[in-house]
């Protein structure tokens, strides 16, 4: 019987070996010579010290940053492990609210954003993503129009012209992936990091 199941058993140790060890160290090894910074986790850097990723987003609440997409994500709740309390951008938790389009919780939410910041920029249109969440919760990135949108605020904020403000945001344009791939975006970070440099100077 031995003799049957020795084969099966080398077999799993070999494969276990090559598929779960091996191929793994491999591949990482690989992915940290060609792409070293991604394979760091994209991280973003300020004076020497990590701010951030550049596919994590992040929380601004400050009128003189951009604001990126709401997040939907969670955590548990320190004083009720039972319960979930809001923690934007969690990576821990990544996923979407999942209201859905009759949900009263949803309706009320949008309307609020949708009022807030039309209040803040009466004379455009409130771009989409700036009141809708992603699926991932993480999105570090907005439309062009989402940061050309909040360019009133942030330039009232920080007593800085709006035409440098919205170049900032061309400057900061990805295109699409080989011109054909995705939308155009800004990274919310990133274009926070540049005007808190062109503030400086």
């Amino acid at each position: 019987m031995l003799r049957e199941i020795r084969p099966a058993i080398v077999l799993l140790l070999v494969l276990t070996a090559v598929t779960g060890l091996a191929y793994p160290l491999a591949m990482t090894g690989i992915a940290g010579a060609i792409f070293p910074a991604k394979a760091q986790g994209s991280l973003i850097e300020k004076d020497g010290k990590v701010v951030g990723s550049a596919l994590i987003g992040q929380e601004f609440k400050d009128d003189k940053y951009f604001h990126g997409r709401p997040s939907a994500t969670s955590a548990p709740d320190p004083n009720d492990s039972t319960k979930t309390v809001s923690a934007p951008y969690n990576a821990a938790n990544s996923g979407g609210s999942n209201l859905g389009p009759t949900s009263k919780a949803l309706a009320d939410r949008l309307k609020e954003d949708v009022d807030k910041l039309k209040a803040e920029n009466p004379n455009a249109a409130v771009p989409v993503d700036l009141v809708t969440t992603s699926a991932s919760g993480l999105d570090p990135d907005i439309s062009p129009e989402a940061a050309q949108f909040q360019v009133p605020r942030v330039a009232k904020a920080r007593n800085m012209p709006e035409d440098t403000l919205k170049q900032l945001v061309v400057s900061a344009t990805q295109g699409r992936l080989l011109g054909l791939l995705g939308e155009p975006r800004v990274n919310v970070l990133a274009l926070n990091l540049a005007l808190d440099r062109a503030a400086a100077k």
